[in-house]
């Protein structure tokens, strides 16, 4: 991992990640771990999870904390939180980072399908916020990152579910942020543009995709995880302490 800015603010902190074995997730588990921060995270990739826990040791970032959790299941949601409490501690910061934007078209999507989409893309960073919450206002604060996309923005066709679960998450973002605002717990939203993960490039990034977005983007150069994480470093430490209800984008300029 290439050097990073440093937050005193992170140092010893607990933070919770959702979706954290691989990808994009797996880059906010070791941007966090390399700030001193006390770090759990669960996934529903045990195998990922434990080689990345594996990893990270060896690189010297031991503690690393992991729980399996399909985060559709609330009840297990709250249970491996509450687990990954008694390790790390009072959640500090949350950040809301599990999704999965498979395609899919409108003429095939079922109530069922339709349903399953919003469990794994919306309905579990409402209910991880709701649990880390009493943590947050007994501590006096707190930080909630929600993970959004420009999909939606540019209007990207072909996964109508996933589209709208992720215009929603700003909505949360901005209604939590009201909420919990009084108890000095900020919440906001990282909007990722079209993210070079091992996933992305296995499934659909094309030749022609890529060419497309060059053109789209307003910076040269392929969005890698690690842009997503320093963003996420800022709006979880004391430095962004004065915002809140705000959405960052990071795309190179494509919106």
């Amino acid at each position: 991992m290439t050097e990073q800015t440093r937050y005193p603010s992170l140092k010893g902190k607990s933070v919770f990640i959702s979706g954290g074995a691989t990808g994009i997730g797996a880059c906010l588990v070791e941007h966090f771990a390399a700030q001193g921060a006390k770090v759990g995270f669960v996934d529903i990739d045990t195998e990922g999870a434990l080689a990345l826990q594996t990893r990270l040791a060896r690189e010297g970032l031991p503690g690393v904390h992991f729980e399996e959790c399909d985060v559709t299941d609330t009840p297990r949601l709250r249970s491996a939180i509450g687990t990954l409490r008694q390790r790390i501690g009072a959640i500090q910061v949350l950040v809301n980072n599990a999704a999965n934007d498979q395609r899919h078209l409108i003429e095939e999507t079922t109530p069922e399908s339709w349903d399953s989409g919003v469990a794994v893309n919306l309905k579990h960073y409402f209910f991880a916020a709701q649990e880390v919450f009493k943590d947050m206002k007994a501590l006096g604060g707190g930080s909630i990152i929600n993970f959004g996309s420009v999909s939606w923005m540019v209007k990207t066709g072909g996964m109508p579910v996933y589209t709208t679960c992720k215009s929603a998450i700003q909505g949360l973002t901005r209604s939590l942020a009201r909420d919990f605002g009084a108890h000095r717990i900020r919440v906001n939203t990282v909007v990722p543009g079209w993210v070079m993960t091992e996933k992305q490039i296995r499934l659909w990034v094309t030749p022609q995709a890529k060419a497309e977005l060059a053109k789209a983007q307003c910076l040269p150069g392929e969005l890698a995880p690690a842009d997503l994480a320093r963003a996420v470093l800022f709006l979880a430490s004391d430095d962004s302490s004065m915002i809140t209800a705000h959405d960052l984008v990071v795309d190179g300029g494509w919106t």
